[in-house]
């Protein structure tokens, strides 16, 4: 497992975390079911990145707010991150392309509307 002060250095560029990110970053890698309440602008994305990444696998985020998706994406693949995110308005072949790269692919986090976790497509993926 990573060491998370050197994964906030190497992708944010931060020395340190901001209040209460530690302790919940580190609840999170201790394997706790964890509630972060933080205000708007705390970094509570951090929270949930950073323990991604000093893990193996895939992290799905679930999301309502598709331009949030959109700008997490690419900020973590600005970052060198492999993301992805699948939400309304895409069609099935991509949709399709995007779970297959996640199944098969070298990603780290995949963003999906909440619609989109009853689909059939979804659940098949699910399964691999």
């Amino acid at each position: 497992m990573a060491n998370i002060h050197e994964i906030l250095k190497t992708y944010w560029g931060y020395d340190s975390f901001r209040p209460l990110q530690e302790e919940i970053i580190q609840s999170v890698l201790d394997g706790k079911d964890t509630l972060a309440l933080l205000p708007t602008g705390g970094g509570k994305s951090i929270c949930f990145q950073v323990p991604a990444m000093a893990n193996e696998g895939i992290c799905l985020v679930v999301s309502p707010l598709i331009a949030l998706m959109k700008d997490q994406v690419e900020g973590l693949k600005q970052k060198g991150i492999p993301a992805l995110a699948i939400f309304s308005g895409m069609n099935f072949i991509e949709i399709r392309k995007t779970l297959q790269n996640a199944a098969f692919g070298n990603y780290k986090f995949l963003y999906v509307s909440p619609e989109r976790l009853e689909t059939n497509l979804f659940l098949n993926f699910c399964r691999l």
